[in-house]
């Protein structure tokens, strides 16, 4: 009677150790944005500034920035794992 090799592989997570890394950094790039976007506050109240509040940082750099950190993010992702080697002899 021929018995039948059973074969137990490991299961494998979508995402891997390289993948983790980068959505930290990912992450990290967003909140950078966002702390970009601060500021702009008046001692105040009854005065507006509008050059604080309309900078070209807080208006365009810092949401250029957290969009690239989002887009980042869906290539970390999305990025597939290097296949590993395995010697065999």
């Amino acid at each position: 009677m021929a018995r039948k090799k059973v074969t137990q592989e490991k299961p494998e997570f979508a995402l891997r150790k390289e993948n983790y890394i980068l959505i930290l950094i990912g992450f990290a790039i967003i909140v950078i944005g966002f702390i970009l976007m601060l500021g702009g506050k008046s001692e105040d109240p009854t005065v507006f500034n509008g050059e604080e509040i309309f900078s070209t940082r807080r208006i365009t750099i810092a949401p250029l920035i957290v969009l690239f950190g989002f887009i980042f993010e869906i290539y970390a992702i999305m990025k597939k794992p290097k296949k590993q080697q395995t010697d065999l002899s």
